[in-house]
C-alpha cells in the first residue's frame, strides 16, 4: 500500500538496464491476476530494439519516454491463441464479438496494472502511454499482430533517472467517487466542493492563465482531450478492431 500511495509515474529513466530475468518475474508475477474463465485472453509484446522503438515514437505521439525505457511493453487483447487451442481441439470458437473484446480488454488492462504494481514496489519506474488506442491500426502493423488480436495499453518501465521530488498527483476526494448502495447523482454544490482542491491547486490554475481559458475544464474539453479528436480516434479505433477480425 505504501508503494502504491506514494507512486509517481515516472517518464524520464537512467541507463541502466532492465535484466530479462527481472522482466521475466515481473510478467510471471502479473499474468497471477485474476481473468476471465482463466483465458488469459491477452499477450504482451516486448520492445527493446531502438530501431522498432523510433518507429513506434511517433505513433505515441513523439513521447520521448518510447526511446529513453529500456523497455516498452504493448498489452494486447489476444484471441488468437486461444481460438486456435479451441480449433486444434475440435472445439468451436466464438470470441471475435464485442462481449469477448471487452472482457479481454479488462483482463489485460488488469494485467498491465499488476505489472505496474509489482516494478514499482521493487522501485522501477512506470509510464502507461494512452496513446496506443489512438494509432492501433498502425501499432499492430509494426509489431505484426495477427487477427483477433488488438494492442490495448503500453507501458514504459525502467529505473528513474533520479529520485522522484515532485508532489504526488491530485486526486478527487473519496466521497466525490464512492456511492453507497446506490448511485446518487451529484448536485451543482456537490461538483463545486469534489473539483474546487483540484481548481485550486496553482499549477493548474496557471495552465488556464497560460491557455487563455476561464476554467480548468476547458482545458479538457478544448485542448487535451476534444470532441473532434475522440471522434476522430473512435472511428480510427473502431476501424483497427474490424481490422484485427473483431465483429463490432
Amino acid at each position: 500500500m505504501n508503494s502504491m500511495n506514494t507512486r509517481r509515474t515516472v517518464r524520464a529513466y537512467s541507463s541502466q538496464p532492465l535484466s530479462d530475468q527481472l522482466l521475466h518475474d515481473l510478467i510471471t508475477t502479473a499474468c497471477r491476476a485474476s481473468n476471465t474463465g482463466n483465458m488469459q485472453a491477452y499477450s504482451i509484446i516486448v520492445t527493446r530494439d531502438m530501431e522498432r522503438k523510433c518507429i513506434l515514437t511517433p505513433l505515441h505521439f513523439n513521447q520521448t519516454q518510447v526511446t529513453q525505457a529500456p523497455v516498452v511493453l504493448t498489452f494486447c487483447v489476444d484471441f488468437n491463441r486461444f481460438g486456435k487451442w479451441c480449433e486444434q481441439r475440435k472445439a468451436n470458437p466464438g470470441y471475435s464479438n464485442l462481449q469477448a473484446l471487452t472482457y479481454a480488454t479488462i483482463d489485460t488492462v488488469i494485467l498491465a496494472q499488476a505489472f505496474c504494481d509489482a516494478a514499482e514496489a521493487l522501485g522501477l519506474g512506470i509510464c502507461y502511454l494512452g496513446t496506443t488506442t489512438y494509432n492501433a491500426e498502425q501499432i499492430a502493423e509494426v509489431l505484426e499482430l495477427p487477427k483477433l488480436v488488438i494492442p490495448i495499453t503500453t507501458i514504459s518501465v525502467g529505473y528513474p533517472q533520479q529520485t522522484a521530488t515532485t508532489p504526488l498527483s491530485d486526486r478527487l476526494p473519496l466521497d466525490g467517487v464512492i456511492h453507497q448502495e446506490t448511485y446518487r447523482d451529484y448536485t451543482e454544490d456537490d461538483i463545486d466542493r469534489i473539483f474546487a482542491e483540484k481548481e485550486a491547486l496553482p499549477e493548474n490554475q496557471h495552465f488556464v492563465e497560460i491557455n487563455k481559458k476561464e476554467t480548468l475544464a476547458q482545458i479538457f474539453t478544448d485542448i487535451r482531450y476534444t470532441k473532434n479528436d475522440n471522434e476522430h480516434f473512435s472511428e480510427a479505433y473502431l476501424k483497427a478492431i474490424r481490422k484485427q477480425g473483431f465483429i463490432i
